[in-house]
């Protein structure tokens, strides 16, 4: 109202059924499914549809290919084995709907055998401790610590000190040879100097104040402990604005795991009433589903007006997006009615089911898989590009799906 925008109008029925498809199990629906709501005459047919999406099976296996690109299931890195393991472990915290904030802690807690304890796999996909205290805070809290580990930038807040005070946490962590296998351990007291100063620094969280000394036991039980609090200023704002950005193509913070006070959110009291309201669901990702597809924003029309025509960040229109590799692979195939077939995989795997982002496909590679080396948003690339243009036109592939 402010900027003088107009929303567009309500999404009809047959838009807003295969939008909630594509984005809560990204799969199509098919003529039968789309039929049977067009013809369902009920009220509440659209929240009653988000609901039975969201127990379907294709729900774990979509939202488990997005966190395996963040928690870097990679093969390369981890071993067939293991990448597998650690993925299976993935999915089935998805398949049961663990509250977030549960899946953060698992994760940041992992001990023990990694044939029992699969989470710890997330240690062994980083290139030693700075690279987990990046990856923690990147994924999780939003906030890139990365620079600050040779220098500290004029502008951004963070300094050298707390990059290796973040780092500190993760010092104790290593694996060993166990005979139960791979076992991932936190043990000792080791020391952490400032490459500058020489002087020690202790661990604490982004934000904190140094303690006189280092947590005793295991540290990472401190840093998750603030990490998961209902008060974190990072936390519950980063998932929201991840949440919100699956749902619209975009984030409330661009790009989305860039929190910093000189990235301000295109909207700051809707993403801190997202942030309150998944802290107030004990962090459900299911519930939180079910109030982003429900509002009024989400189920706009993608038709401009006069005055929202130019608009692009503040959601006052749906936006056009690509359809992630995965998908647009399994939608060209439940349109033609033609499997593919992947490598090394057993016929009847659907590509959104890949937990492997090595398994070669040109497609998939075109349309932008991640590699999966970094916990970057960035590396899952949604452009479009004339190399994916002539693809669609010239694919021998695909026509001879269409053949």
């Amino acid at each position: 109202k402010r900027l003088n925008i107009t929303p567009s109008e309500m999404a009809d029925n047959a838009t807003f059924h295969r939008r909630a498809y594509l984005d809560i199990i990204g799969k199509l629906p098919t003529a039968d499914e789309a039929s049977k709501f067009l013809l369902d005459p009920e009220n509440d047919k659209r929240s009653k549809l988000v609901d039975a999406l969201l127990n379907r099976p294709e729900f774990a296996d979509y939202w488990a290919l997005q966190w395996s690109d963040l928690l870097r299931v990679d093969r390369l890195k981890l071993g067939h084995e293991n990448a597998h393991l650690y993925y299976k472990w993935i999915r089935k915290t998805f398949a049961r709907n663990k509250p977030l904030d549960d899946i953060a802690r698992k994760l940041l807690m992992a001990e023990g055998p990694l044939t029992e304890q699969p989470a710890g796999f997330f240690y062994r996909a980083a290139n030693g401790t700075g690279d987990m205290a990046a990856m923690v805070s990147q994924v999780f809290l939003g906030v890139r610590i990365t620079c600050a580990e040779c220098h500290q930038h004029p502008y951004d807040r963070w300094t050298q000190q707390d990059y290796h005070a973040m780092r500190g946490f993760f010092q104790q962590v290593s694996t060993k040879i166990s005979v139960g296998g791979l076992a991932l351990l936190a043990e000792g007291n080791p020391i952490i100097k400032h490459p500058r100063t020489g002087g020690v620094i202790q661990p604490y969280p982004l934000g904190a104040k140094m303690p006189e000394k280092a947590p005793e036991g295991d540290r990472r039980r401190v840093l998750a402990k603030w990490m998961t609090a209902t008060d974190n200023p990072y936390f519950s704002r980063n998932l929201a604005n991840r949440l919100w950005a699956n749902f619209f193509g975009r984030g409330l913070v661009m790009p989305v795991d860039d929190l910093r006070e000189t990235n301000p959110a295109s909207n700051p009291e809707l993403l801190n009433a997202l942030a309150t309201h998944l802290v107030k669901k004990k962090y459900n990702l299911k519930a939180m589903i079910r109030t982003i597809t429900a509002s009024r924003s989400y189920q706009l029309s993608s038709a401009p007006n006069a005055s929202n025509a130019g608009d692009e960040q503040n959601f006052s229109r749906a936006l056009f997006r690509r359809l992630p590799a995965e998908v647009l692979m399994d939608a060209v195939c439940d349109v033609t009615g033609i499997k593919e077939k992947f490598d090394g995989i057993p016929r009847g795997y659907r590509a959104v089911q890949l937990w492997d982002s090595q398994v070669q496909h040109y497609f998939l590679k075109l349309f932008g898989r991640p590699a999966r080396a970094t916990v970057c948003e960035c590396e899952r690339v949604s452009g479009a590009t004339i190399g994916q243009a002539l693809h669609l036109m010239n694919s021998s592939n695909l026509q001879s799906k269409l053949a």
